[in-house]
């Protein structure tokens, strides 16, 4: 199995991404696509230079690896993708040879997030209007992707893994649940900026309490980000 993981940032994509890689069946990738849509779009993101010197492949080049042989020995790989880094310029072809998930959550918990270690983020920066395009597109392959929210495994995790295995036909191993504090090898380079707190966990955090409130163009953004997130939310395991 070759499983494409699409969220957009601060979505428990990288606990996830540990979760599946603390299997003995899954070799893990981690945002293949950040050097391309870097090189691609300017962005002056946390450690550019760093992230573009460690990932110097072309999108054709990220595309054709994520196709190839999987690395380890291993019979899955778990791609952990974000939806913003899928610019225009960078095929999405190969995901009809991916079992696609969607992993969600509530814009203002995404904006509150985000915002605190990257100043002023657009909608494009928060990844909501290209997971659904990708959605779109994974139905438009003749597939049924699967939708799970971040809340939902943060508050039952056992519940929500066991679900999501059954849905893409994946026997659930008891491992998903814990894994060793420090991080992973397959890390990226960006780990320094984004991953310190997932760096202490050994497992997923409880459930989250009440909505973060935002004022300004913070509270915009969340509100221009919700209705792409409850289209989705509509269709997502329980």
């Amino acid at each position: 199995m070759r499983l494409a993981m699409w969220s957009g940032p601060r979505n428990l994509s990288t606990a996830m991404m540990y979760s599946f890689g603390n299997r003995a069946d899954f070799h893990v990738v981690d945002e293949p696509f950040y050097g391309p849509y870097l090189r691609k779009t300017g962005l002056d993101h946390p450690m550019r230079a760093e992230i573009i010197a460690d990932r110097p492949e072309s999108a054709q080049e990220v595309a054709a690896s994520l196709l190839g042989p999987i690395l380890d020995g291993k019979p899955h790989v778990y791609h952990k993708h974000m939806a913003q880094h899928m610019i225009p310029g960078i095929s999405r072809d190969w995901m009809a040879d991916c079992t696609n998930v969607f992993l969600i959550r509530h814009p203002a918990r995404v904006v509150a997030s985000f915002a605190d270690k990257y100043e002023n983020p657009t909608l494009d920066d928060i990844g909501f209007v290209q997971q659904a395009e990708l959605y779109a597109l994974a139905k438009a392959l003749g597939q049924t992707p699967v939708v799970i929210d971040s809340a939902d495994i943060r508050r039952d995790p056992d519940r929500m893994l066991r679900a999501l295995c059954e849905a893409i036909d994946l026997p659930f191993d008891p491992a998903m649940l814990r894994w060793p504090a420090g991080g992973h090898p397959q890390d990226g380079v960006w780990k320094k900026v984004w991953y310190a707190s997932v760096h202490t966990s050994t497992g997923f955090a409880g459930a989250e309490g009440p909505l973060p409130q935002l004022d300004g163009p913070m509270a915009d953004l969340a509100a221009r980000a919700l209705p792409y997130y409850e289209d989705m939310a509509a269709a997502k395991l329980s």
